[in-house]
């Protein structure tokens, strides 16, 4: 790894916000996703959480390529299993909702551990969902349309969350485990034996502090006899 290709990956890791994801309840349009991916990696966002209630329904892999690198998406079957992982994160659970009991998403307090919650543009987010949350937010609309698409909606609601935590101070600490920090200095910088490692089962090596692989020969003989 360069020490250029080092910096700008410890850069970005040093302003991920851990305790800030998106939840999309069957948001399965490619063009949608990538969009979403794209914008949580924008603004600091390290995991993404789906949730698929139609296996026929599921985002094919590499539908956000690029950004997905380098934010991880949790694929979960059916609600229960997201709601309960980000309530055992202490996490605050938003929904986008039209409805009377909806506030302007403005007043939400995002510097909090947050989860949003937004569902497909035709269905919304299921009751459920809605049940399942502390609050429901809108964004004001003064026009003829009602709603946004989903991914622009996500972008309005994300940059607010980003001003609110940049005024905080959020981004001037690494929220990131050290432990995810090195995987992902290790997959970003060194891709290929990170590919040979996934393909035949082969544990990460340790990382200097430059980013450079520290290994054993019985490690580098592994990587040189593996399949390709």
């Amino acid at each position: 790894m360069s020490p250029e290709r080092f910096a700008r990956i410890s850069q970005l890791l040093d302003k991920r916000q851990a305790d800030l994801t998106l939840c999309l309840e069957s948001v399965h349009k490619n063009h949608n996703l990538a969009a979403l991916v794209r914008t949580a990696d924008a603004v600091g966002i390290h995991e993404v959480h789906a949730i698929w209630y139609e296996q026929a329904l599921r985002i094919k892999r590499g539908a956000a390529v690029g950004s997905e690198k380098w934010v991880k998406v949790h694929h979960h079957n059916g609600l229960d299993p997201a709601i309960n992982q980000l309530r055992a994160e202490g996490k605050q659970i938003l929904v986008t909702n039209l409805s009377q009991h909806a506030v302007d998403f403005r007043t939400i307090d995002y510097t909090k551990p947050t989860a949003i919650i937004m569902g497909q543009e035709r269905r919304g987010v299921t009751p459920e969902a809605i049940a399942a949350a502390d609050h429901e937010i809108i964004i004001p609309m003064v026009g003829m349309a009602e709603s946004l698409n989903v991914s622009v909606a996500a972008a309005v609601i994300l940059y607010e969350a980003q001003r609110q935590r940049e005024a905080a101070g959020c981004y001037q600490q690494s929220t990131v485990s050290a432990a995810e920090r090195e995987r992902v200095l290790f997959e970003g910088g060194h891709p290929i034996f990170a590919r040979l490692c996934r393909l035949n089962d082969i544990p990460y090596p340790s990382l200097d502090k430059t980013g450079q692989i520290v290994a054993d020969e019985q490690w580098w003989q592994r990587i040189r006899s593996a399949k390709r």
